[in-house]
């Protein structure tokens, strides 16, 4: 009977070490104040005026196209005041919508966020172009 008691305690202790030790591993797994946010812009937006900087991911509408690149114009906060950007396509440029789209899907007007890497000049070369649903307007 004083073993089974005995295993029962040490049984406990085990339990209370080991939840202990998983509330400390968990709080040192928490980004501090601020991280996390490295990947946002000017005014929260992501991808907006630093794309050379944290790069990969621009987001707007399309302003312009040719068979090799789609010129985008930011979006800021909400609203166009974030300049352009030329964005690459190639044929290994990914496009989605609600089913896989094509290059010839990136008109002029289309709402777009895009996955790629910065080029030095501020450019970027596509990996991904996903299109999104046009934007509500408000009068």
């Amino acid at each position: 009977m004083n073993k089974k008691i005995g295993l029962g305690i040490v049984g406990i202790i085990v339990l209370i070490g080991v939840f202990y030790g998983g509330m400390i591993y968990g709080k040192s797994q928490i980004p501090e104040r601020g991280q996390g946010m490295q990947a946002f812009g000017q005014n929260g937006a992501l991808g907006a005026k630093g794309g050379a900087r944290g790069g990969g991911f621009t987001a707007g509408q399309i302003i312009a196209k040719d068979a090799n690149s789609i010129t985008v114009q930011l979006m800021t906060g909400g609203a166009n005041q974030g300049g352009s950007k030329i964005v690459f396509i190639d044929s290994n440029t990914k496009v989605t919508k609600s089913v896989y789209g094509t290059i010839a899907d990136l008109a002029i007007g289309t709402q777009v966020s895009i996955t790629g890497t910065p080029n030095a000049d501020g450019s970027e070369n596509a990996q991904a172009v996903q299109i999104r649903p046009a934007m509500p307007t408000t009068k």
